[in-house]
């Protein structure tokens, strides 16, 4: 008998079927009676799908039982919908008793309830529920959507039960109803693509509700196939090894580098391997399928389901949840909606129908009991700052996150191991410099107070005369940047980056070929490239606003009867949706491109008014510091206000590059890129645009215009008409700018990693750990249970995209290389920050996010040319900090033209000009013209000019023509002989190996050699049946006459042999 329980009669809710013989109750779903049945709670599916036990089996499953089939008694459906209708707790408890532990058999969310099937996605919505009644039909209607045949439109169980509970109750938010019909509709598309799904909102979060989602192996064959995934086949080959001293040198290089190999099985060299074909389900028999488990790895089975996800659309809009005439009145808008409108998971992720969407890590990481996973190995083998000297395990990060975060990690490590010659070259200059300063004459000079070498006032008023030596400190300090090794060491780093690109396009090929890339292309990716859905939502807005503007044009000029005839049928006849036909051009798109323009350029300009605003504190600050009345704060004014200005551009350049991330990506999304791959690289090229300025704007202020445009005593440039442009000390501004290099890279790096990389995680974990321990204490039961995988995952911090890690480094990589004349070890600062980023970035993917689902990629994409762009900018830029902000060019113009005796004794003196104190400009004078305990008549500034007691006092002179011809001539001479030497370096190295290229083409005989046994083997094939078939032809034509007498009978029975083979 249909029957009800007593929660249900206690509520007054009666069976909708009256008593109409049943096993079960029609609210609660309890099996009561005889459960002898074949199939536990499915005998009230439709007669139809009961009449195709075969289709409907795999979908069924028993997703209303939560129990083995094996046991018999009660079933119980949903305990925690058991306990909402009125049980109390004693017989929830009893009931929970009497059934098995669901999670075990499940491994605690990495598999369906029945222990077998895999979870290979996860879809994450919020729910409300608005009663315990509307709450279980939730449930039973979410758990049929995932069973039921979903081109039957035949009303499911539970869907009865909704409307007369939701009688006389308040109707949830329709905002809510029409997220839920979306789900319904785009899950029951999934279930007819061929997913199975299982829904759990019985989770210990509240509201949050999990759709498991797992592909068959009939679906993964054929979406591998759509994909063109090149699988291993059976046929197995051997790597060609090397000979004689080859393999002598191989092998001692193994042994040494044994004990900093990571102790896993990818990373093992290995003799064979195994040849790769595209995975076609009409060759399987090449492929080796012992073990389907594990022939789709869970990257690619992740990867597969998410094809699967962008790919099924939902069509269903807004829905009116009115009664009466509301229901019927439905706008224009939401009509065309329902006919063109289209949403993919990416746009039901946008809508906020799923909150989220992930595949699963494959379990814990750290604990007593942890079975062995590849995220395990990946934590103690990787992700560990006690395995800093080891390398990585490369092939099982590309085999755990895929090939484009693989590719990434192994850029990083070749650009550290790169670093690590660039950092010895570096220590050495910089030893150099250090074993050489006292040699230095100009120095010495500088520093030799014999010389009374009287300087003319740093400001206006309020500063006086300063001796020369006393700048002896910071010029000493100059020669241990600028010294002769400079220039070497700017060549060995333009040749440095040359090699260094090179190297990584090496080792690119070999990842390629280790990782079965070699015949991917990018255009079979674009195969994959499914519109956005803003974009979507772009072209559905535009198409609504013609249609719209057509109807009120015929609403004013009504068609004749024929063309409207005509209409329909070429509508009719169409069948093409709106938004297929229509795209944006550039007359869509030009605004966001005037805002895009605008806006970067607004951004470029806020960062140089920044600078000029650390100019502007730099300068009042020295002259509010000249003032002070001790000598020791007089003497520190060029180091205090230097280093204070650093600091602030060091803490505006943190700030403005979060800023600009905002920015950059705002200015994307206005653009409305068609897809995910133009999106990427839009944004990637603002953001490294606006953060390139931002980082080095105030380096280059102080590499090539502090100090050029200063004028001169008597003439001063002035901002403002009361701030004097600064000047570089008599030792060059090359310190300065090691200074600003040195605290701006060291700083950035320092903070953005120890603050925003680790600390701001940690905080949002910590939030996230107390919010969910405010819940826990509410109810103690939810709080003992252990949680699913996909709750734990659904905690992790959402993958973000590998934008933030490639503009970290590339950002580096040019304060490595663009300015590296003036700080020689910026490489080893890089490469110490390197150590701790690897693993830091290791850690941070492997414990702190979700898994991110796994791209295929054979390159860095546009990171390589901006890689290449920075090192053809190094060139240069070296060059003119070499030639105009040091001065070795001046020393040795000097040292070749006017000179007396070939040395450098006279230098300082050569590069001071001299200046007549009575040519003050009024009001420009010290105030304490006695400040040295002398009177000045004469004082001396930096500058090739004229001497007072010229003709042509104070202009140019003709030293300073013929340094600049030279700087120029170097500049020229420089750039040109060392893009000669990269260009060189780039054409000798081959960018594929020679034993990889010799790999591929070996791969691609093998292919033919198997294609061409298969020809042969069925052409074997068919010659013997031929030749089978003559010989039963001709034993018939033999019969005797008492058999020949059935002769047409023998002939067709004979023929047909070879036919039914």
């Amino acid at each position: 008998m249909r029957s009800t329980c007593a929660g249900c009669r206690d509520r007054g809710v009666m069976s909708p079927a009256g008593n109409i013989p049943e096993k079960r109750c029609c609210c609660c779903f309890i099996f009561t009676g005889d459960t002898d049945s074949e199939f536990h709670g499915v005998d009230f599916l439709p007669e139809d799908l009961n009449e195709a036990p075969e289709e409907t089996g795999m979908r069924v499953n028993k997703k209303y039982s939560c129990l083995p089939a094996e046991e018999k008694g009660i079933h119980i459906i949903n305990i925690r919908a058991i306990e909402d209708i009125g049980y109390d707790q004693h017989e929830s408890t009893l009931l929970n008793s009497l059934s098995k532990n669901p999670d075990a058999d499940c491994k605690y969310g990495l598999y369906f309830r029945d222990g077998k099937r895999k979870v290979d996605y996860i879809l994450v919505y919020h729910y409300k529920r608005s009663s315990a009644g509307r709450t279980l039909a939730r449930r039973v209607h979410h758990n049929d959507s995932s069973t039921r045949n979903t081109k039957q439109d035949q009303p499911l169980p539970g869907k009865g039960v909704q409307l007369e509970m939701g009688e006389g109750e308040p109707h949830v938010d329709c905002h809510e109803d029409d997220k839920r019909f979306r789900r319904e509709e785009y899950e029951g598309n999934l279930v007819e693509a061929g997913l199975e799904l299982e829904h759990d909102e019985d989770t210990k979060i509240h509201g949050v509700g999990f759709v498991k989602i797992h592909a068959p192996w009939n679906v993964l064959c054929r979406e591998a196939e759509f994909l063109k995934l090149k699988m291993p086949t059976k046929k197995m080959y051997q790597i060609n090894q090397t000979h004689g001293l080859l393999k002598k040198i191989n092998t001692v290089i193994q042994k040494i580098t044994e004990p900093i190999q990571p102790k896993v099985a990818e990373h093992k060299p290995q003799t064979m391997k195994r040849l790769s074909y595209p995975f076609s389900r009409e060759k399987q028999h090449l492929f080796d399928l012992s073990d389907r488990d594990s022939f789709f790895d869970s990257k690619t089975r992740s990867t597969i389901v998410y094809e699967i996800l962008k790919r099924t659309t939902c069509t269903k809009a807004k829905y009116s949840m009115g009664k009466g005439e509301g229901r019927k009145k439905e706008t224009a808008l939401l009509n065309k909606r329902r006919k063109c409108g289209k949403y993919g998971i990416t746009s039901l992720l946008a809508n906020g129908v799923y909150t989220a969407a992930y595949p699963l890590h494959d379990g814990d990481y750290e604990g007593e009991n942890v079975e062995p996973n590849d995220r395990k190995l990946l934590c103690e083998e990787w992700a560990s700052y006690g395995v800093f000297y080891k390398y990585q395990p490369i092939d099982l990060v590309r085999k755990y996150f895929g090939e484009k975060i693989g590719l990434y990690f192994a850029w990083l490590g070749v650009y550290t191991q790169m670093l690590i010659p660039a950092s010895i070259v570096g220590i050495i200059v910089f030893l150099y410099g250090c074993a050489t300063v006292d040699e230095n004459i100009p120095s010495m000079e500088m520093c030799d107070e014999r010389n009374n070498i009287t300087m003319c006032p740093l400001c206006d008023r309020t500063c006086s005369y300063w001796k020369m030596s006393s700048a002896c400190a910071t010029a000493r300090a100059s020669h241990l940047f600028d010294n002769p090794a400079t220039v070497f060491f700017s060549v060995f780093m333009a040749l440095w980056a040359a090699t260094f690109m090179e190297h990584w396009k090496r080792k690119q090929m070999r990842l390629n070929y280790r990782w079965d890339l070699t015949g991917f292309e990018e255009e079979e990716e674009a195969v994959k490239d499914h519109p956005r859905a803003e974009y979507e939502a772009k072209v559905l807005k535009k198409s609504l606003r013609k249609e719209h503007k057509h109807k009120e044009k015929h609403r004013y000029f009504p068609e004749e009867t024929a063309n409207k005839w005509r209409q329909r049928v070429k509508t009719v006849m169409a069948g093409v949706k709106l938004t297929d036909k229509e795209k944006l051009t550039w007359k869509d798109r030009f605004p966001a491109y005037l805002t895009n323009f605008v806006g970067i350029i607004f951004m470029v300009g806020l960062t140089f008014a920044i600078v000029f605003g650390v100019i502007i504190y730099r300068i009042s600050t020295a002259a509010a510091l000249a003032i002070s009345s001790t000598p020791s704060g007089r003497s520190s004014v060029r180091v205090t206000v230097t280093a204070t200005a650093v600091i602030i551009n060091l803490v505006v350049i943190i700030i403005l590059d979060e800023v600009y991330g905002c920015i950059a990506r705002w200015l994307t999304q206005i653009e409305v890129p068609k897809t995910d791959k133009n999106f990427e690289e839009r944004l990637i090229f603002k953001a490294f645009l606006l953060k390139f300025v931002n980082a080095y704007t105030p380096i280059f202020y102080v590499a090539f215009f502090k100090g050029r445009f200063v004028g001169r005593p008597g003439d001063y440039v002035y901002i403002f008409h009361s701030f004097r442009m600064e000047e570089c000390a008599p030792g060059g501004c090359l310190m300065e700018l090691c200074i600003q290099l040195s605290i701006i890279m060291l700083g950035k790096q320092l903070i953005q990693n120890n603050l925003f990389e680790i600390g701001i995680p940690k905080m949002k974990k910590f939030i996230r750990y107390m919010k969910l321990k405010r819940r826990r204490s509410l109810d103690h039961e939810e709080h003992m249970k252990k949680k699913q995988r996909y709750e734990v995952d659904y905690n992790l911090e959402p993958f973000a995209g590998l934008t933030p890690e490639y503009m970290e480094m590339i950002i580096q990589f040019g304060f490595v290389t663009l300015f590296v004349a003036s700080f020689p070890l910026a490489p080893l600062f890089a490469l110490l920050n390197n150590i701790i980023e690897i693993r830091l970035d290791a850690k941070k993917f492997v414990t702190e996010l979700r898994r991110p689902v796994a791209v295929r990629a054979k390159d860095i994409g546009i990171w390589y040319n901006i890689l290449r762009g920075i090192g053809k900018l190094a060139v240069i830029i070296n060059a003119f900090v070499i030639s105009f902000t040091s001065d070795f060019i001046p020393r040795l113009v000097y040292l070749y033209m006017y000179s007396e005796n070939g040395t450098m004794h006279g230098f300082v003196n050569h590069t001071l000009s001299s200046f007549n104190v009575s040519d003050f400009q009024a009001g420009t004078a010290p105030n304490d013209p006695m400040d040295l305990g002398y009177e000045v008549q004469i004082c001396r500034y930096k500058d090739y000019r004229e001497p007072p007691w010229s003709e042509n006092k104070y202009d140019i002179s003709k030293d300073f023509w013929a340094v600049l011809a030279a700087r120029l001539a170097f500049v020229i001479v420089f750039q040109n002989l060392v893009m000669f030497m990269s260009e060189f370096v780039d054409w000798i190295i081959p960018d594929i190996p020679k034993d990889i290229s010799q790999q591929i083409h070996k791969e691609k005989v093998l292919m033919v050699e198997v294609f061409m046994r298969e020809e042969q083997g069925k052409q074997q094939m068919l010659e013997t049946w031929k030749e089978k078939g003559k010989k039963k032809g001709e034993n018939c034509n033999n019969h005797s006459p008492r058999l020949s007498r059935s002769h047409s009978g023998s002939l067709s029975s004979c023929h047909s042999y070879p036919l039914d083979v």
